[in-house]
């Protein structure tokens, strides 16, 4: 008997992080039927929300869109919204331009201001004598984070970059530290500049000075939260894939990239709970936005690739991943006149030694937080916190190793650990911590907890099944970035890959980008060329009838 359940698409991508969106929305907008695939119950990957209710009040909290850049007109994700025909339809609130970020130290504390030149001047301000030397690592940032943007949009063409971006060549590649070292800057001013740092995740001294560029530049021009909240943009997204012709489908687990001939035939889903063989897809594109590792090994398998890449791909380093406090409080912090900014608490200036414990599988003395304020951040928004009440998460990086959870493997491979006594105490006691260094900045804080929840890298796992339960993919380090990296293309004609493992790295920016030069790939034509030209390639008429009142629910729409 013929299967009734095979089905047959023009693309297939797996996973539903914004990179697959991105890539499966501009794919179906050049004509192409696209089924995404996500194994859970709602799509948005590292941008999706999850939502608790408390004795009759409502919380929402983000798992990993807390804030970014590139958000003007001219900025790389409206680029890539507009190239979608989204522009209208997702809307960015600025944060604090005088001091989107607050840096606490010891016995200091520095506003991030939006722009190169108050930055510059501000630094300057608080460490009058170092002027010379920080003056020089400025201009050096400055220029190579300017001359790497034009690099990736090919307005300096390969041949040029000696003549057109000589700092790139000599400091791109080269760690941070160096620059430092090189200028005499000392480790308070040097701890400030890394101040952030956790938003990429690499130990300063493998830490380029493109990527410390790169992250500082991306929020120089001002520092957004998407008005509704962090859904929203993955939201519009689908949205925009079911519009144009293709589908998304969430509890969708792909069990194998079939290979038939050499090349990609399709997907096959996982058995059911009840023993049901899954369904066979086919295609002839398959995208994986999936865990890079996990595409390799386990959906496609080893024995497609050659052994280069084969043996590239398992040596690769994770991204250290993250430990995270969710609240909810019975305070209103806006009307408290908190500003709008994030709030990075550091124990020490010694930056790189803190990441040295980390690598050593300890959990340092001296740390530092990331706390977040969303109901500030969007204080209009019906689902972050009831009227009168805050939404605010505290979050650290954290070791590798399982057994820092006491428990010897991960979810996705069947551990079991939600109920371990000791896994719960080791949670609890982190968290505590986390919640005192934020009592410097809300000395109340613990009074007012309406609502507590935690999350490990355990819990990252299991939801969107990161080896290692990272949220940036491989690290990306010196010896991890630009071509020593895979992708979009592979191998297999048919495969391609995209998401924060890929050349296009981690971050919202990168991974809509990355996602519009995958579908680039699959279709044989340079996309992204198109979209930093300012054109619109689908066909907005399509969508559905913009709403934004109460009946438009980016949660719901991601289901």
């Amino acid at each position: 008997m013929a299967d009734t359940r095979r089905e047959t698409w023009d693309a297939i991508v797996i996973g539903s992080g914004l990179g697959g969106l991105s890539c499966a929305a501009y794919l179906c907008a050049s004509g192409k039927r696209t089924l995404v695939l996500e194994s859970h119950y709602i799509a948005g990957g590292n941008s999706q929300v999850f939502r608790r209710r408390y004795q009759g009040r409502d919380y929402e909290f983000d798992v990993g869109l807390h804030y970014i850049g590139e958000c003007g007109a001219e900025g790389t994700i409206a680029r890539v919204l507009r190239g979608a025909g989204l522009e209208r339809r997702v809307k960015f609130r600025a944060m604090d331009a005088d001091g989107f970020s607050t840096l606490l130290f010891p016995d200091l504390t520095f506003r991030v201001p939006a722009g190169w030149d108050r930055y510059r001047d501000r630094l300057f301000e608080t460490f009058p004598e170092e002027r010379e030397g920080l003056a020089r690592v400025i201009e050096i940032m400055r220029e190579v984070a300017e001359s790497g943007r034009r690099i990736q949009n090919r307005e300096i063409a390969p041949e040029d970059i000696l003549s057109e971006a000589p700092n790139f060549l000599i400091w791109g590649i080269r760690p941070i530290t160096e620059l430092f070292e090189e200028c005499g800057i000392s480790e308070r001013a040097a701890a400030v500049i890394l101040g952030e740092q956790a938003g990429y995740g690499v130990r300063p001294s493998r830490t380029a000075v493109a990527l410390q560029a790169g992250y500082t530049d991306h929020f120089m021009r001002g520092a957004f939260y998407p008005e509704g909240g962090g859904q929203v943009i993955a939201a519009r997204l689908v949205e925009a894939v079911r519009a144009y012709g293709g589908e998304v489908r969430t509890r969708a687990l792909v069990d194998k990239v079939r290979i038939e001939n050499g090349r990609v035939a399709g997907v096959a889903l996982a058995a059911s709970k009840s023993g049901e063989a899954g369904a066979l897809i086919d295609a002839p594109v398959v995208v994986s936005n999936a865990d890079l590792k996990r595409t390799v090994r386990d959906l496609v398998g080893v024995g497609h690739f050659s052994s280069e890449i084969a043996e590239r791909v398992d040596g690769y380093r994770m991204s250290l991943p993250l430990f995270i406090v969710y609240l909810g409080l019975d305070i209103d912090l806006g009307a408290r006149g908190l500003p709008n900014s994030n709030y990075f608490i550091w124990d020490s200036y010694d930056v790189d030694g803190i990441w040295a414990k980390l690598e050593e599988g300890e959990i340092p003395d001296e740390t530092f937080a990331y706390m977040t304020i969303a109901s500030a951040k969007d204080p209009d928004s019906r689902h972050l916190a009831p009227q009168g009440y805050s939404n605010l998460q505290i979050m650290t990086t954290v070791p590798r190793e399982y057994a820092v959870w006491n428990v010897e493997k991960g979810p996705v491979d069947g551990a079991s650990y939600h109920r371990d006594s000791e896994y719960r105490r080791r949670k609890d006691e982190l968290a505590d911590r986390l919640i005192a260094m934020a009592q410097r900045v809300i000395p109340e804080l613990s009074d007012h907890i309406d609502w507590k929840e935690t999350a490990s890298p355990l819990t990252h796992e299991r939801f969107t099944r990161s080896s290692g339960g990272t949220g940036y993919g491989i690290e990306l380090a010196t010896d991890q970035m630009g071509p020593m990296r895979i992708g979009p293309e592979t191998e297999l004609p048919g495969l391609f890959v995209t998401g924060a493992s890929t050349f296009s790295g981690h971050g919202i920016s990168n991974v809509l980008r990355g996602g519009v030069v995958a579908a680039g790939a699959a279709l044989g034509e340079n996309l992204m060329a198109r979209v930093l030209a300012g054109e619109t390639l689908a066909d907005p008429g399509l969508l559905p009838e913009l709403s934004e009142g109460e009946d438009w629910d980016p949660w719901r729409e991601s289901h």
